[in-house]
């Protein structure tokens, strides 16, 4: 029966099927819906579960959780229009953003060693704040764009390197060239070479606010090449007396006083363009050529004033004119003297003949009895960055540098960067070598090494004092035991008494600040290897050492080598001697790491030649001279009497 059944059922569809195509495109739907059999009669738990599975494919196929509690995907919805945010509510919330960020990076941070944290400190990036942005803006939006690009390319497109330059080396052969091109060499400067200064002179004086903390005040600066402005734009920025979530602006500076000293007319210009519609508070700005017999400051007074030559050293034509900017520095009493260069072999070498020039004025002084009555902290001269010493420099031979102490910062690009340099790349990174030299004598090297613990060496000591406790007897559960309300309680000794010893975080930080003066400064990148970390550093002995930090010394030490960066100064001593690395002195060739041509003009000579022979050496050189020539004449004559004999051969 249900075969026949089956075969009607067959033929019908059969015959429906052929009307459809009679039909041509005539929907069936309708058709094939009608059934010829009557439905089957089930038991009533098989419908019950065949309607649970029916009601289980419509739900994965809605997106529904197939079973209760389980986890899905939310389905897609319509967006909701909020109401705007009040301003109290929109600052509330960008209270609680900043609140989960801050919580987020001291988390990272508490990972690290106080003292790594401290040596390590750097801008990742530096951001041109607005006030600046659009001041530059301003300034582009009334220049011909296309004309600014071939001005930028023109003088710092550097196409034997393929790379941007941010150094101003033009030179003009008239006066005419000159005073045509300093204004469009001024705007590209500005668009181009600006921010890149910026950014540099800015994290200098980061890192020198937190090496010197905030005892360490600035009023005054005083700018040889200003160019136009960078040096006056960061320092401003940096040394606010308004909130640090406020943006930077000059109006909120503590510095009062700014002498821009500039001699290229196209710079300084711009830089007073810059400067136009801008509040800038209770500053007093001042542009001139050259620096003036009343902007010297006494000895006693300098202690709050800054003398800053950012990117100067290189523009300038021969060495009296640099040996004589330093010499002027250095008399104008300014208790902080910042250089800073290009990372180039020329401006390493001018930042190490300058720290040189300068260490030398200082200690002069400590042996003149005219300088006696001043105070200690205000005679001599020692670095306060980047060098740990103030010794001669393991990198400096000059003549012939071939390593160059120098460090990197980026840099965000605004737009009007990226539009002048027609580039999409919206970082910049900025080479930069400097030297920091404050008044005064060394600090001592305290006896006390604090804050070398964070969270990672706190939970090695307390899984080490976990591990090290003895085994205690087991005792039943019946007997009364006083329950633990307070967890606190529970830590290891070693780690409370040391924290108890650091103190406070302002004690700690003060510390930290003392003992950074010896601490080795990391010249390179790190090498970073499996198990360790390998340090290129410059020690406090003057001297360049390899130190390799491997695991087995510490879970803690460790960890800071690996989050080290270059420029970074590394509290840690080495578990093994570290090997001291050196450049060979007696390399005579050409480009060799010492000076091979020129080296001894306009010096006198150190000995006379006799003195270079051992005593003696001259009659033996003339008995040997003596022997030889009566050799040669001995054979002389014996040749002439073989000669002389008649030949008895014949043929």
């Amino acid at each position: 029966m249900l075969q026949s059944r089956c075969s009607g059922s067959l033929r019908v569809v059969a015959g429906q099927t052929l009307r459809v195509s009679r039909a041509g495109f005539a929907s069936t739907s309708l058709r094939c819906s009608t059934q010829p059999n009557t439905p089957l009669n089930l038991d009533p738990s098989l419908q019950a579960l065949l309607k649970d599975v029916d009601i289980s494919l419509m739900r994965a196929k809605s997106g529904a959780p197939l079973v209760e509690g389980s986890m899905r995907p939310n389905p897609a919805r319509e967006l909701e229009v909020y109401d705007d945010l009040s301003d109290d509510e929109e600052l509330q919330w960008d209270d609680e953003a900043s609140e989960v960020e801050g919580l987020l990076q001291r988390g990272r941070d508490t990972r690290k060693s106080p003292a790594a944290h401290f040596g390590s400190g750097r801008i990742g990036s530096v951001v041109i704040p607005l006030e600046l942005q659009n001041s530059i803006n301003r300034l582009i939006a009334d220049m011909d764009k296309p004309m600014l690009h071939q001005d930028a390319k023109r003088l710092f497109l550097d196409d034997e390197a393929g790379g941007w330059f941010a150094a101003y080396t033009k030179k003009y052969n008239s006066y005419e060239q000159r005073a045509e091109h300093y204004k469009r060499d001024g705007a590209a400067f500005a668009s181009i070479a600006l921010p890149a200064h910026y950014s540099v002179i800015y994290s200098v004086f980061d890192h020198v606010k937190r090496r010197l903390g905030p005892d360490w005040k600035v009023g005054r600066v005083i700018d040889w090449g200003a160019g136009t402005g960078s040096g006056l734009w960061a320092a401003a920025h940096s040394f606010q007396s308004a909130d640090e979530m406020i943006d930077s602006q000059l109006a909120l500076s503590s510095v009062v006083n700014y002498i821009g000293i500039e001699k290229r007319e196209g710079l300084l210009s711009m830089g007073k363009r810059l400067l136009q519609s801008i509040n800038l508070g209770n500053m007093n700005v001042s542009w001139q050529r050259s620096l003036h017999e009343g902007d010297s400051v006494e000895r006693a007074d300098g202690g709050d004033v800054v003398a800053l030559s950012a990117f100067q050293l290189s523009s300038l034509p021969t060495t009296f004119a640099r040996k004589d900017l330093v010499k002027e520095i250095w008399e104008s009493g300014a208790n902080m003297i910042v250089l800073i260069d290009h990372n180039t072999t020329e401006g390493f070498e001018n930042i190490a003949a300058a720290r040189q020039k300068l260490l030398a004025f200082g200690r002069k002084e400590l042996k003149n009895p005219t300088f006696d009555s001043l105070p200690a902290e205000l005679k001599g001269a020692h670095v306060v960055a980047p060098c740990p010493h103030d010794g001669v420099c393991p990198l400096h031979h000059p003549g012939s540098t071939r390593l160059v102490c120098g460090f990197s910062q980026r840099m965000q690009r605004p737009e009007f960067v990226r539009k002048t340099k027609h580039s999409g790349v919206g970082h910049e990174d900025i080479g930069y070598s400097y030297v920091v030299i404050r008044r005064g004598q060394r600090p001592g090297v305290p006896e006390t090494k604090v804050g070398r613990i964070g969270a990672v060496g706190r939970r090695e000591l307390e899984k080490a004092a976990q591990d090290g406790e003895p085994l205690k007897e087991l005792k039943l559960a019946e007997e009364h035991h006083e329950p633990v309300t307070d967890h606190a309680d529970v830590h290891v000794a070693g780690v409370t008494a040391l924290a108890e010893a650091e103190g406070t975080h302002e004690e700690l930080q003060a510390q930290l600040r003392a003992e950074a003066y010896n601490w080795p400064r990391l010249v390179f990148p790190p090498l970073k290897r499996s198990g360790h970390v390998i340090l290129d550093v410059c020690a406090p002995d003057t001297q360049l050492l390899r130190m390799t930090i491997p695991k087995s010394q510490g879970k803690q030490p460790y960890y800071d080598a690996r989050k080290s960066g270059w420029g970074d100064i590394f509290p840690h001593e080495p578990k093994n001697k570290p090997q001291i690395r050196y450049q060979p002195t007696r390399a005579k060739r050409k480009g060799g790491t010492t000076a091979t041509e020129g080296s001894n003009i306009g010096k006198r000579k150190q000995q006379k030649k006799k003195d270079k022979y051992p005593p003696g050496f001259g009659q033996m050189k003339k008995e040997k001279r003596r022997r030889t020539k009566a050799f040669l004449q001995e054979l002389r004559e014996r040749t002439d009497e073989i000669d002389a004999t008649p030949d008895d051969h014949s043929y």
